[in-house]
């Protein structure tokens, strides 16, 4: 190696070093500043509700059958319009049936979206939220309240009758279709 090779490699890493020393860091604020997602990103997942807040689910289990890792687990029941003993409706779901129970278990979910393709009346989206870790084991099996949407203003909680002047035909399609 002659004198000018051996002078020469550390100015050329010097230099690397100072051009660097002027640029900005690339530092994530990763609690408080959270990165984008895409817009099909596969997240946590979400049991939609139609506009007066009756759940979408109509409890047809075909998103448990099209589940690869067996992480999904449905119990239908059958919507009835007769009052409970305090006169209130027994109706969750427009349809005849509803989902009673829904479990999503994160421990074995891959987050593939089979179960959402299946998902005959689009009850079941994924949300772009990915920050699923938790300290127990038993809380990452979501329950059906973990998994519902909110209510927006102007939804009633269920169980509650169908809103007047909606049949189950109008109430699945867009006005436009039934008329």
């Amino acid at each position: 190696m002659s004198i000018k090779e051996s002078l020469w490699d550390p100015v050329a890493g010097f230099a690397v070093t100072f051009t660097t020393q002027f640029k900005k860091p690339v530092t994530e604020q990763y609690p408080f500043e959270k990165s984008p997602t895409a817009p099909r990103f596969h997240g946590r997942h979400q049991l939609n509700r139609h506009p007066d807040g009756l759940e979408k689910c109509v409890g047809c289990e075909l998103c448990a059958w099209a589940c690869p890792a067996d992480a999904i687990y449905v119990e239908g029941a059958e919507n009835s319009d007769l009052p409970d003993a305090d006169g209130n409706s027994q109706r969750f779901s427009p349809g005849e049936r509803y989902g009673r129970v829904y479990q999503i278990n994160y421990l074995r979910c891959i987050l593939c979206g089979l179960c959402i393709e299946a998902c005959p009346t689009r009850a079941l989206t994924m949300t772009n939220e990915y920050e699923l870790a938790d300290t127990s084991r038993e809380s990452l099996i979501y329950q059906k309240q973990d998994l519902l949407a909110p209510l927006e203003p102007g939804m009633e909680q269920p169980p509650h009758p169908m809103r007047l002047g909606e049949d189950e035909q109008s109430y699945y399609a867009p006005e436009s279709i039934v008329r």
